[in-house]
């Protein structure tokens, strides 16, 4: 069953992911689909739940409430708008992916270079990554704790993200200590791997980290190919390197 409640206190990104991390940890609670500009929260669960409860998992910043019926004349068009396939959500992360790799495909096409394309691409994969997600490093922060396991256990490490793609992103185009690069994405991107992982097996519907938070995307099956393909290239070089 799902309800929608009225969610006041909400002013930012940051706030949106507090609220959903607060009720997600709720038992007999799947999903928490939070609209931070209709300022409402749609709460998929196995049993009903007092607002009450619902109050008492959220700070006293945050105020929940039912949900008043309203007319179609007054429901936002977000609602009145037939819901995105999964495709049309997830298409600015194929976009982007579709950039990356022809830009990869055309730094090393003459003459054709396997090893520094993936290079090039796992670089610029950091380097556009951590672009979104410096735009709204609070946003971020809050969203990746909810599923990255050393996040949750380091909260600090969620702040300081962005700028380790940044710097690994760095060190993969100037080809500059590359064998130490590949191992922590090996680490880095081995552990939010597990975390999508168990996330997505839980069937918990959130927003991916991803892209930070400019960009509102479902975590996916897809968030777990991106990872996936990184963590290839990683050990497909690092497995080069140590030939050499």
């Amino acid at each position: 069953m799902t309800h929608t409640y009225n969610v006041s206190g909400m002013t930012c990104n940051s706030c949106k992911a507090s609220v959903e991390q607060s009720l997600l940890a709720l038992p007999n609670i799947e999903n928490v689909l939070i609209n931070l500009e209709d300022k409402t929260a749609k709460i998929k669960m196995t049993s009903p739940i007092e607002v009450d409860t619902l109050q008492n998992a959220l700070s006293d910043k945050y105020a929940i409430s039912e949900l008043k019926k309203k007319t179609i004349f007054q429901l936002p068009l977000s609602e009145i708008q037939a819901e995105k396939t999964e495709f049309q959500q997830l298409f600015p992360l194929f976009l982007i992916f579709g950039y990356i790799t022809i830009a990869s495909v055309l730094l090393n096409i003459n003459p054709w270079n396997g090893n520094s394309f993936m290079l090039d691409f796992m670089g610029l994969f950091y380097i556009v990554f951590s672009f979104f997600k410096l735009l709204d490093v609070k946003g971020f922060s809050e969203s990746f704790r909810i599923y990255d396991p050393l996040a949750k256990a380091i909260p600090i490490y969620s702040w300081v993200y962005p700028f380790i793609e940044v710097t690994l992103g760095l060190l993969f185009l100037f080809r500059f200590q590359i064998r130490m690069a590949l191992i922590v994405t090996l680490i880095l991107l081995g552990i939010t791997t597990f975390g999508v992982s168990k996330t997505l097996l839980s069937k918990k519907s959130i927003q991916c980290a991803c892209l930070g938070t400019a960009l509102k995307l479902p975590m996916t099956k897809a968030t777990l190919i991106e990872n996936s393909i990184m963590i290839v290239m990683a050990i497909v070089m690092l497995a080069k390197t140590s030939g050499t």
